[in-house]
């Protein structure tokens, strides 16, 4: 069975392999902070909670002071990458379009192989679990077409990891940050504030005040699954599904929309506007952000129109 467990092992063995990449360019810092991440996948299960928080903690402070750094990895000449380029034409975007396509296939299909005591993929997690086995099958289609060994995958896969540096663990991060921030009773808070402050006696004021708060919460968090349980546990469960009587799926799922809006307006979200930046090697580090923010406030705006149409 492709388990959440053997995708957890894959990926501690690609961390594995990015840490000795990083130890063989003697970057001891960067090679502890890739190995603490690998040995949490690996080992997660079975450690203690307090050793793995102090895993997080040491990885912390690594990338805090500087410790994170990339690499310098061989790459094949300019003339070489257009040749290989021109040879492979749009083939190059098969292995890409593999992975959704393959996920989709796997969710509607591959999940009803399954016999007595056993299934293909995991019951409880099917769709990670078809994107797991989707990734896997398209590597093999892209070291197929480019005539590569395997280990420039791992090659690779660390020089992008690398490229992108700390700022890879953020959205797990975050979203742990979240639910920490349910667990203290921040929800609770912003449903006091809210009610205190806002008449929300009419639907659309509710839906706007979720909307724009899911939004704002995620701009400071730089996570919407950060947001999520905080906001809608403030505001989206006792004022639009309790008072209100709506419907909880619509909302949870625009909710997020509402969110990920929030995401293409905020520098908190490193991954998605500041490393392509920097990857792409622009002078201005906000200049994503100042192209996505126009899209997000339109779309935001549709986001609450959508919800007050269809959740109640």
């Amino acid at each position: 069975m492709i388990s959440m467990s053997l995708l957890y092992y894959v990926a501690a063995l690609l961390f594995f392999a990015v840490a000795f990449f990083s130890a063989k360019d003697k970057r001891y810092s960067s090679a502890l902070f890739w190995f603490s991440y690998g040995l949490i996948f690996l080992l997660g299960d079975f450690m203690p909670s307090a050793l793995v928080g102090a895993l997080v903690v040491l990885m912390a402070l690594v990338a805090g002071f500087g410790g994170v750094k990339g690499g310098t990895y061989q790459t094949l000449a300019l003339q070489q990458r257009l040749d290989s380029v021109k040879r492979l034409s749009n083939k190059l975007f098969i292995p890409a379009l593999m992975i959704p396509l393959l996920t989709v296939f796997s969710v509607l299909i591959l999940v009803h192989v399954k016999g007595d005591g056993w299934s293909l993929l995991d019951q409880n997690n099917a769709t990670l679990s078809a994107l797991g086995l989707a990734a896997f099958l398209a590597i093999l289609a892209a070291l197929y077409l480019t005539r590569e060994k395997p280990q420039q995958a791992f090659k690779e896969s660390s020089r992008l990891i690398e490229a992108i540096g700390w700022a890879f663990l953020l959205p797990q991060l975050l979203a742990t940050l979240g639910l920490l921030f349910n667990q203290a009773g921040v929800g609770e808070t912003v449903s006091e504030l809210t009610s205190l402050y806002l008449n929300l006696n009419h639907p659309l004021l509710a839906v706007a005040c979720y909307a724009i708060g899911m939004a704002l919460f995620t701009i400071i968090m730089g996570n919407a699954f950060a947001a999520f349980p905080v906001i809608t546990a403030g505001i989206g469960i006792p004022l639009l599904v309790l008072q209100h009587g709506g419907d909880p799926a619509i909302m949870a799922a625009i909710g997020m929309f509402c969110g990920y809006c929030g995401t293409l307006l905020t520098p908190m979200a490193a991954n998605f506007n500041i490393v392509p930046a920097a990857l792409l090697e622009l002078p201005d580090k906000n200049a994503v952000i100042k192209a996505q923010a126009p899209t997000a406030l339109v779309l935001l705006g549709v986001n609450i129109v959508l919800m007050y149409l269809l959740m109640f």
